[in-house]
Protein backbone atom coordinates (compact mmCIF):
# COMPACT_ATOMS: atom_id res chain seq x y z
CA UNK A 1 0.00 0.00 0.00
CA UNK A 2 1.20 3.71 -0.51
CA UNK A 3 0.65 6.28 2.37
CA UNK A 4 1.60 9.84 3.06
CA UNK A 5 3.19 8.55 6.20
CA UNK A 6 3.93 5.40 7.90
CA UNK A 7 4.39 5.29 12.05
CA UNK A 8 6.15 2.47 13.47
CA UNK A 9 4.96 2.02 17.31
CA UNK A 10 1.38 2.45 18.65
CA UNK A 11 2.02 3.97 22.05
CA UNK A 12 1.15 7.67 23.03
CA UNK A 13 3.60 9.32 20.62
CA UNK A 14 2.61 7.08 17.71
CA UNK A 15 -0.97 7.42 18.55
CA UNK A 16 -1.15 11.22 19.14
CA UNK A 17 0.89 11.60 15.66
CA UNK A 18 -1.67 9.39 13.71
CA UNK A 19 -4.23 11.59 14.81
CA UNK A 20 -2.98 14.97 14.22
CA UNK A 21 -1.82 12.96 10.47
CA UNK A 22 -5.43 11.75 9.30
CA UNK A 23 -7.06 15.03 10.91
CA UNK A 24 -4.90 16.72 8.25
CA UNK A 25 -6.30 14.77 5.48
CA UNK A 26 -3.29 12.88 5.08
CA UNK A 27 -2.97 8.68 4.57
CA UNK A 28 -1.49 7.24 7.57
CA UNK A 29 -0.91 3.73 8.61
CA UNK A 30 0.23 2.89 12.00
CA UNK A 31 2.19 -0.71 12.30
CA UNK A 32 2.48 -1.72 15.98
CA UNK A 33 3.52 -5.37 17.11
CA UNK A 34 2.60 -4.77 20.80
CA UNK A 35 3.98 -5.28 24.10
CA UNK A 36 4.54 -1.40 24.83
CA UNK A 37 5.25 0.42 27.54
CA UNK A 38 2.28 2.53 28.01
CA UNK A 39 0.11 -1.09 27.81
CA UNK A 40 1.74 -2.48 31.22
CA UNK A 41 0.85 0.59 33.16
CA UNK A 42 -1.51 -0.68 35.75
CA UNK A 43 -2.65 2.35 35.98
CA UNK A 44 -1.17 6.25 35.55
CA UNK A 45 -2.39 8.83 38.45
CA UNK A 46 -0.12 11.54 36.87
CA UNK A 47 -1.76 11.99 33.33
CA UNK A 48 -3.72 15.28 33.10
CA UNK A 49 -7.31 14.79 33.07
CA UNK A 50 -7.83 11.78 34.48
CA UNK A 51 -7.40 12.88 38.65
CA UNK A 52 -8.40 8.69 39.61
CA UNK A 53 -6.12 6.94 37.39
CA UNK A 54 -6.66 5.16 34.02
CA UNK A 55 -4.99 1.84 33.30
CA UNK A 56 -2.45 2.16 30.56
CA UNK A 57 -4.19 -0.72 28.18
CA UNK A 58 -7.33 1.76 28.30
CA UNK A 59 -5.68 4.91 27.49
CA UNK A 60 -3.70 3.23 24.61
CA UNK A 61 -7.40 1.59 23.75
CA UNK A 62 -9.21 4.63 23.32
CA UNK A 63 -6.08 6.52 21.63
CA UNK A 64 -6.15 3.27 18.52
CA UNK A 65 -10.26 4.18 18.53
CA UNK A 66 -9.18 7.93 18.12
CA UNK A 67 -7.00 7.48 15.27
CA UNK A 68 -9.05 5.03 13.81
CA UNK A 69 -12.18 7.64 13.51
CA UNK A 70 -10.29 9.91 12.08
CA UNK A 71 -9.24 7.26 8.72
CA UNK A 72 -6.13 5.87 10.54
CA UNK A 73 -5.08 2.62 9.16
CA UNK A 74 -3.66 0.19 12.83
CA UNK A 75 -1.93 -3.78 11.50
CA UNK A 76 -0.71 -5.76 14.79
CA UNK A 77 2.41 -6.74 13.10
CA UNK A 78 6.08 -5.86 13.58
CA UNK A 79 7.84 -3.52 10.79
CA UNK A 80 11.49 -6.32 10.43
CA UNK A 81 12.79 -4.24 7.13
CA UNK A 82 13.35 -0.74 6.57
CA UNK A 83 14.59 0.82 3.62
CA UNK A 84 14.80 3.99 1.39
CA UNK A 85 13.78 3.95 -2.79
CA UNK A 86 14.14 7.17 -4.36
CA UNK A 87 12.59 9.27 -2.18
CA UNK A 88 10.35 7.27 -0.52
CA UNK A 89 10.43 4.31 1.98
CA UNK A 90 9.65 0.78 1.98
CA UNK A 91 8.69 -1.09 5.38
CA UNK A 92 8.47 -4.69 5.64
CA UNK A 93 5.70 -6.13 7.99
CA UNK A 94 4.82 -9.81 8.26
CA UNK A 95 2.84 -10.12 5.07
CA UNK A 96 2.69 -6.57 4.17
CA UNK A 97 4.38 -4.05 2.09
CA UNK A 98 4.32 -0.26 3.32
CA UNK A 99 5.22 2.16 0.80
CA UNK A 100 5.16 5.62 2.86
CA UNK A 101 6.50 9.38 1.58
CA UNK A 102 7.31 10.06 5.30
CA UNK A 103 7.82 7.65 8.43
CA UNK A 104 7.76 8.15 11.86
CA UNK A 105 9.82 5.82 14.44
CA UNK A 106 8.26 5.78 17.49
CA UNK A 107 9.12 2.44 18.59
CA UNK A 108 9.63 3.23 22.52
CA UNK A 109 12.24 1.01 24.68
CA UNK A 110 11.66 -2.19 26.80
CA UNK A 111 13.22 -2.06 30.82
CA UNK A 112 15.76 -4.21 31.71
CA UNK A 113 13.96 -7.01 34.74
CA UNK A 114 15.10 -8.17 37.48
CA UNK A 115 15.96 -12.14 37.80
CA UNK A 116 12.16 -13.02 38.15
CA UNK A 117 9.71 -15.62 37.60
CA UNK A 118 7.63 -14.05 34.61
CA UNK A 119 4.32 -15.15 36.67
CA UNK A 120 5.83 -13.20 39.77
CA UNK A 121 6.74 -10.36 37.57
CA UNK A 122 3.51 -9.82 36.03
CA UNK A 123 1.67 -10.62 39.52
CA UNK A 124 3.74 -7.72 41.41
CA UNK A 125 3.65 -5.70 38.55
CA UNK A 126 -0.29 -5.78 38.85
CA UNK A 127 -0.35 -5.46 42.46
CA UNK A 128 2.28 -2.09 42.58
CA UNK A 129 4.79 -4.47 44.03
CA UNK A 130 6.75 -3.80 41.32
CA UNK A 131 7.28 -0.35 39.76
CA UNK A 132 9.19 1.20 36.87
CA UNK A 133 9.03 4.85 37.20
CA UNK A 134 9.24 6.62 39.96
CA UNK A 135 8.07 10.06 38.30
CA UNK A 136 4.66 8.70 37.38
CA UNK A 137 4.14 6.91 40.43
CA UNK A 138 6.39 7.98 43.61
CA UNK A 139 4.21 9.59 45.12
CA UNK A 140 1.91 6.31 45.62
CA UNK A 141 4.85 5.35 47.67
CA UNK A 142 5.11 8.00 50.21
CA UNK A 143 6.48 6.42 53.48
CA UNK A 144 6.80 2.85 52.40
CA UNK A 145 9.49 0.59 52.37
CA UNK A 146 11.06 1.01 49.03
CA UNK A 147 13.96 -1.44 47.30
CA UNK A 148 15.51 0.08 43.98
CA UNK A 149 17.56 -2.97 42.18
CA UNK A 150 20.44 -1.31 40.87
CA UNK A 151 23.67 -0.26 41.08
CA UNK A 152 26.16 2.35 40.03
CA UNK A 153 25.34 5.66 38.81
CA UNK A 154 21.42 4.90 37.38
CA UNK A 155 20.67 3.07 40.74
CA UNK A 156 22.33 5.78 42.96
CA UNK A 157 19.93 8.59 41.24
CA UNK A 158 16.76 7.03 41.19
CA UNK A 159 17.59 5.95 44.96
CA UNK A 160 18.44 9.88 45.57
CA UNK A 161 15.23 10.48 43.50
CA UNK A 162 13.01 8.20 45.43
CA UNK A 163 14.47 9.28 48.99
CA UNK A 164 12.52 12.68 48.29
CA UNK A 165 9.41 10.55 48.84
CA UNK A 166 10.22 8.09 51.81
CA UNK A 167 12.81 7.85 54.44
CA UNK A 168 13.24 3.78 53.61
CA UNK A 169 15.21 3.15 51.12
CA UNK A 170 17.34 0.44 50.09
CA UNK A 171 19.80 0.12 47.06
CA UNK A 172 20.05 -3.13 46.43
CA UNK A 173 22.90 -4.88 44.04
CA UNK A 174 21.11 -6.83 41.15
CA UNK A 175 24.55 -9.57 40.95
CA UNK A 176 27.44 -9.36 42.87
CA UNK A 177 28.37 -6.56 44.90
CA UNK A 178 27.86 -2.85 44.08
CA UNK A 179 29.54 -1.44 41.70
CA UNK A 180 29.65 2.49 43.59
CA UNK A 181 32.69 5.03 43.78
CA UNK A 182 33.05 6.93 47.36
CA UNK A 183 31.65 9.73 46.12
CA UNK A 184 28.48 7.98 45.87
CA UNK A 185 28.31 5.95 48.98
CA UNK A 186 28.76 9.13 50.47
CA UNK A 187 26.14 10.65 48.94
CA UNK A 188 23.75 7.28 49.73
CA UNK A 189 25.05 7.73 53.21
CA UNK A 190 24.38 11.13 54.06
CA UNK A 191 20.79 10.36 53.22
CA UNK A 192 20.48 7.80 55.17
CA UNK A 193 19.91 5.38 52.15
CA UNK A 194 20.64 1.55 53.36
CA UNK A 195 22.76 -0.04 50.80
CA UNK A 196 22.77 -4.24 50.10
CA UNK A 197 26.17 -5.00 48.70
CA UNK A 198 25.45 -8.57 47.54
CA UNK A 199 23.35 -10.02 44.96
CA UNK A 200 19.18 -9.38 45.28
CA UNK A 201 19.21 -13.09 44.82
CA UNK A 202 15.40 -14.57 44.74
CA UNK A 203 12.41 -12.28 44.26
CA UNK A 204 9.30 -13.42 45.83
CA UNK A 205 5.83 -12.38 46.86
CA UNK A 206 4.27 -13.07 50.23
CA UNK A 207 2.09 -11.13 52.57
CA UNK A 208 1.58 -8.22 50.30
CA UNK A 209 5.16 -7.16 50.36
CA UNK A 210 7.86 -7.82 47.81
CA UNK A 211 11.03 -10.11 49.63
CA UNK A 212 14.01 -9.39 47.95
CA UNK A 213 17.67 -10.94 49.78
CA UNK A 214 14.98 -12.13 52.71
CA UNK A 215 13.82 -8.29 53.20
CA UNK A 216 10.11 -7.45 53.36
CA UNK A 217 9.41 -4.18 50.67
CA UNK A 218 5.96 -2.58 50.12
CA UNK A 219 7.25 -2.14 46.17
CA UNK A 220 10.61 -2.11 44.43
CA UNK A 221 11.94 -0.12 41.80
CA UNK A 222 14.26 -1.87 39.19
CA UNK A 223 17.12 0.41 37.79
CA UNK A 224 18.65 -1.37 35.31
CA UNK A 225 18.55 0.54 32.34
CA UNK A 226 16.62 -0.26 28.97
CA UNK A 227 17.00 -1.47 25.76
CA UNK A 228 16.08 1.27 23.30
CA UNK A 229 14.58 0.28 20.00
CA UNK A 230 16.25 1.84 17.16
CA UNK A 231 17.82 -0.72 14.82
CA UNK A 232 14.93 0.23 11.74
CA UNK A 233 16.62 3.88 12.10
CA UNK A 234 20.24 2.53 11.90
CA UNK A 235 19.09 0.43 8.72
CA UNK A 236 18.88 3.76 7.11
CA UNK A 237 21.84 5.08 8.55
CA UNK A 238 20.02 7.91 10.97
CA UNK A 239 22.35 9.05 14.08
CA UNK A 240 22.00 7.36 17.32
CA UNK A 241 23.41 8.31 20.51
CA UNK A 242 25.76 6.31 22.00
CA UNK A 243 23.37 4.28 23.88
CA UNK A 244 21.20 3.80 20.99
CA UNK A 245 18.46 6.65 21.29
CA UNK A 246 18.02 8.76 18.23
CA UNK A 247 18.73 11.96 18.00
CA UNK A 248 16.51 14.65 16.38
CA UNK A 249 16.12 18.29 15.86
CA UNK A 250 13.58 20.71 17.65
CA UNK A 251 10.58 19.29 15.29
CA UNK A 252 11.51 15.75 15.62
CA UNK A 253 13.80 15.23 12.43
CA UNK A 254 16.15 13.19 11.82
CA UNK A 255 19.17 13.54 9.83
CA UNK A 256 17.79 11.52 7.24
CA UNK A 257 15.09 13.18 5.07
CA UNK A 258 11.69 12.34 5.90
CA UNK A 259 12.28 10.27 8.79
CA UNK A 260 10.85 11.06 12.26
CA UNK A 261 11.20 9.79 15.53
CA UNK A 262 9.15 10.87 18.78
CA UNK A 263 8.56 9.25 22.17
CA UNK A 264 11.21 7.08 24.46
CA UNK A 265 13.00 6.03 22.07
CA UNK A 266 14.24 9.58 21.52
CA UNK A 267 16.54 11.08 24.22
CA UNK A 268 14.53 13.31 26.79
CA UNK A 269 11.66 12.54 29.76
CA UNK A 270 10.23 9.12 29.38
CA UNK A 271 6.41 10.15 29.92
CA UNK A 272 3.05 10.06 28.38
CA UNK A 273 2.65 13.32 27.92
CA UNK A 274 5.98 13.60 26.58
CA UNK A 275 5.80 11.31 24.06
CA UNK A 276 2.43 12.75 23.25
CA UNK A 277 3.76 16.02 22.51
CA UNK A 278 6.60 14.96 20.61
CA UNK A 279 4.19 12.98 18.60
CA UNK A 280 2.21 16.30 17.84
CA UNK A 281 5.31 17.74 17.13
CA UNK A 282 6.26 15.24 14.73
CA UNK A 283 3.02 15.35 13.00
CA UNK A 284 3.07 19.06 12.14
CA UNK A 285 6.38 18.92 10.98
CA UNK A 286 5.75 15.64 8.72
CA UNK A 287 2.58 17.54 7.74
CA UNK A 288 4.45 20.64 6.18
CA UNK A 289 7.53 19.24 5.23
CA UNK A 290 5.33 16.78 2.65
CA UNK A 291 3.09 20.42 1.49
CA UNK A 292 6.55 21.57 1.00
CA UNK A 293 7.71 18.99 -1.60
CA UNK A 294 3.53 18.63 -2.71
CA UNK A 295 1.56 21.72 -2.34
CA UNK A 296 -1.46 20.02 0.17
CA UNK A 297 -5.16 21.37 -1.00
CA UNK A 298 -8.58 20.09 -0.50
CA UNK A 299 -11.25 20.44 -3.49
CA UNK A 300 -11.04 21.87 -6.60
Amino acid sequence: MMVDALIVGGGPAGLTAAIYLARFHLSVVVVDRGGGRATLIPRTRNHAGFPDGIAGVELVQRMRDQATHYGTRLIDAEVTALARLDDRFVATAGAHRVTARAVLLATGVTNHRPAMDDAVHDAALASGLLRYCPICDGYEVTDRRVAVIGTGEGGVKEALFLRSYTADVTLIAPEGAHDLDPAARSALGEAGIALADAPCGTIVLADAAIVIGGRAFDTAYPAMGSAIHSALARMLGAQTSAEGCMIVDAHQRTDVPGLYAAGDVVLGLDQISHAMGEGGVAATTIRNDLAARTPLRRGA
